[in-house]
């Protein structure tokens, strides 16, 4: 027998588990850990990218304002900064609510939405930035 969970985007299909001296026992897909799970690891990321961020406004301000770009590099690594920080505080968020709760997956969903968007445009802004500000060798132009 199979397990089917669906998603708005994909679906995912589960074969049972078979514990040892346990027969034919099928094990039930706890959503909730997986979200939870999932949460964790991008705000792990989130925070490797934050700490980039920082160390390269760290750089630019440095370099001072004769850099070519110094003005629209902090803006860019501002706006960067503060989607991350939204995206940390949505993904907290998500965590503390139950996701087997049926009346909080609309909400839950929501957020989830907004997260990927501003995730989305937060690598977009980090584009641009590696373009205007850094060479491969890691110094400033």
């Amino acid at each position: 027998m199979f397990t089917v969970f669906t998603n708005r985007f994909f679906y995912v299909m589960f074969t049972p588990c078979q514990a040892p001296g346990a027969g034919n026992a099928q094990h039930r897909f706890n959503m909730n850990h997986y979200a939870t799970k999932k949460s964790a690891a991008q705000s792990m990321l989130d925070v490797a990218l934050l700490m980039a961020n920082s160390s390269q406004l760290k750089t630019v301000l440095h370099s001072g304002a004769q850099h070519r770009f110094y003005v629209p590099l902090i803006a860019l690594i501002s706006l960067s900064i503060s989607l991350q920080v939204i995206v940390g505080l949505l993904l907290i968020f998500i965590v503390k609510y139950d996701l087997n709760d049926v009346k909080n997956q609309p909400r839950l969903n929501t957020m989830n939405d907004a997260a990927t968007v501003f995730v989305f445009f937060t690598v977009l802004i980090n584009i641009f930035i590696t373009a205007l500000g850094f060479e491969s060798g890691g110094r400033m132009r």
